[in-house]
């Protein structure tokens, strides 16, 4: 499991942190990672061109010294500086030192402190000639839109497919929320120092893969990060797997309240990735039974929950309805008393109905909303998605699991977990039914609520990467169907990654 941490938490962990090394050694460190992470995206390094887009900030000073490292193995490094009074000292002398190119842009560039006129044509023909593109422009104190003449030069890059490598986080998006409000960078690579920010999870389509150069910092971090992120050996050492005194009953029942005459196929995917997810037992309630038992033989369905049994949790609400009939099936499973996952028109009901929501308050239940489904219920999420969701979870007493390509799960407590799928294949009709039977299996084996959403919403997305590859590559698109199908290839893989074959 990962921390990560707010610009504010990383700026007072830095500032601890100075006071016990020399002068400049934090910036050497960093630039040091960050130079080796481009010679490994380059794969060589004499010839290559690098163009290093260099702001004020301690970043711009980070991509000066590895622009420097880079010219003495024989990179040829423009930098361009887009604030030249305000480059950072030692970096710019020693990229001057290796004979790297210098080309001032902005304020300050020119005689007088005029900007040569020139000059920007220079810059972006130096960008759209470049084998990689350094984005040192703004740190993690930046706040807003890039600014001119940065915009102009990120698009050169863009329109000569340039690759960005970015200085700790994409310039223009903001650190903790991960959000934008205009141009931005769009990076390759993110190289970040010390340890990872929510731009990193909350924005990861902007950002690339993320490399962490870890220069010490963690003794200086807050004990309780902003948030965590769940690495694949963590769910792997979660999951529940069969020991040698289990049996069905042992490993957790689980009931699956969903569907309906209308809506058969969200029964038959909730059961059917609660019969996936676990070794135990899975109960079916509901109109769509013989839907479920024709696709799924070895789950126990019936027509109605009085006569589903018992259970160790129950999962409900996909395809339901929001009427009279949704209503009552909502109210049985709640008479139940056990472990809840709440989903689609179950979440419905209870934006509706007032004393619902007083039933399941400080319940172990989970609710899994997405943007419309979270307004109803929470209202509006706002730009910051990991807030949006702690205050949901702290107002309704339960744990909220905000669905979105990243995916914030929030407990009561303030626990959060932030799950940011490497792609958006998940992003088809009949997923939720699926994550929904997922989480209701792993409840009724007894993991705790925030743990269990966190899980499954790992494995769920890694179940959607495994269908669309399945065929190979490229991924192609796949339907919630395949995606249930996949579980048990994520599970494989998860399980692997915690050492456990």
């Amino acid at each position: 499991m990962h921390g990560v941490y707010t610009a504010e938490q990383i700026r007072a962990a830095e500032s601890a942190m100075m006071r016990t090394v020399a002068d400049g050694v934090l910036m050497r460190r960093a630039a040091g990672g960050l130079a080796a992470h481009l010679r490994g995206f380059l794969g060589s390094t004499y010839g290559r061109r690098v163009v290093l887009l260099v702001g004020a900030g301690d970043n711009g000073g980070d991509a000066l010294w590895a622009g420097a490292e880079l010219r003495r193995r024989g990179a040829r490094v423009t930098a361009v500086l887009l604030a030249p009074d305000r480059a950072q000292p030692g970096g710019l002398a020693a990229l001057r030192a290796a004979r790297g190119r210098v080309l001032p842009l902005g304020p300050g560039a020119g005689p007088g402190g005029v900007a040569d006129p020139g000059a920007l044509d220079a810059a972006r023909a130096a960008v759209a000639g470049a084998d990689v593109v350094v984005d040192g422009i703004v740190g993690i104190s930046g706040r807003g839109a890039l600014r001119d003449p940065a915009p102009a030069l990120v698009e050169a890059a863009d329109d000569g497919r340039v690759p960005i490598v970015a200085c700790d986080l994409p310039s223009g998006v903001d650190t903790d929320t991960g959000t934008t409000d205009g141009p931005h960078v769009r990076a390759a690579l993110t190289v970040t120092f010390g340890a990872r920010k929510p731009v990193h999870a909350l924005a990861a389509p902007l950002c690339g893969p993320v490399r962490l150069v870890d220069f010490g910092l963690g003794p200086f971090l807050p004990a309780d990060p902003h948030a965590r992120l769940l690495t694949d050996a963590d769910a792997g050492l979660f999951w529940p797997v069969p020991g040698p005194d289990d049996d069905k009953y042992s490993q957790g029942v689980v009931g699956i309240a969903a569907g309906s005459a209308t809506y058969p196929g969200a029964a038959v995917l909730a059961a059917g990735a609660a019969a996936l997810a676990t070794s135990g037992m899975v109960r079916f309630a509901g109109s769509a039974a013989d839907e479920v038992r024709r696709h799924w033989p070895e789950i126990v369905a019936t027509g109605d929950i009085t006569d589903a049994g018992r259970t160790q949790a129950w999962a409900v609400g996909p395809g339901i309805g929001t009427g009279a009939q949704g209503l009552a099936v909502l109210e049985s499973v709640l008479d139940r008393e056990v472990p809840l996952c709440i989903d689609a028109d179950g979440i419905t009901l209870l934006a509706q109905h007032a004393h619902l929501r007083d039933r399941i308050l400080g319940e172990p239940v989970v609710l899994t909303p997405h943007a419309g489904e979270f307004a109803r219920i929470a209202g509006d999420i706002g730009p910051d998605r990991v807030a949006a969701a702690r205050r949901a979870a702290a107002d309704l007493g339960v744990t909220v699991l905000l669905k979105g390509n990243a995916t914030v799960v929030a407990a009561p407590d303030g626990r959060a977990l932030i799950d940011p799928a490497g792609d958006s294949w998940a992003a088809t009709a009949g997923s939720g039914d699926v994550l929904t039977g997922m989480i209701g299996a792993l409840l009724a084996a007894g993991l705790d609520p925030w743990w269990a959403a966190g899980c499954a919403t790992l494995v769920h997305a890694r179940a959607a990467t495994a269908a669309a590859r399945e065929h190979g590559l490229p991924p192609v698109p796949a339907p919630a169907s395949a995606m249930q199908a996949a579980i048990p290839v994520a599970l494989r893989a998860v399980r692997a990654a915690a050492g456990s074959g």
